[in-house]
C-alpha cells in the first residue's frame, strides 16, 4: 500500500467517482479508498482525488503526482514530503 521511494512516498487509490460527497473512506485491502462527486470523464475525477488527497493529508496538490491508473478505478500516486507515518496518522 504504501512504499517509500528516492522522490517521496507511493500509495494505492481505489477511486470511487460519482459518490455523494468527496471523502476518504479508509483504507480497504491495503488500498486508500477514495471517493468524489465527479465523473471519471476528462480527468475530473482523478482532479479531484488529488485534491481530496490534499486536503486529507494537508498536503499542497504540487506535492501529489498520479503515477498510474489514469483511467482506471486503481490508482498509484506519488506524494513528496511526507512520511508513511504521517500518511497513516491523517487518513485513519
Amino acid at each position: 500500500m504504501f512504499s517509500e521511494v528516492s522522490e517521496g512516498v507511493l500509495i494505492d487509490v481505489r477511486a470511487c467517482p460519482g459518490a455523494k460527497r468527496n471523502e476518504i473512506r479508509g483504507i480497504h485491502n491495503d488500498t486508500i479508498k477514495v471517493a468524489v462527486t465527479q465523473q471519471p470523464e476528462k480527468g475530473k475525477a482523478n482532479k479531484a482525488i488529488r485534491e481530496q488527497l490534499a486536503k486529507a493529508l494537508k498536503l499542497k496538490l504540487s506535492q501529489i503526482d498520479l503515477i498510474s491508473g489514469e483511467t482506471s478505478s486503481s490508482k498509484k500516486f506519488l506524494l513528496r514530503n511526507i512520511k508513511i507515518e504521517e500518511i497513516k496518522e491523517r487518513i485513519v
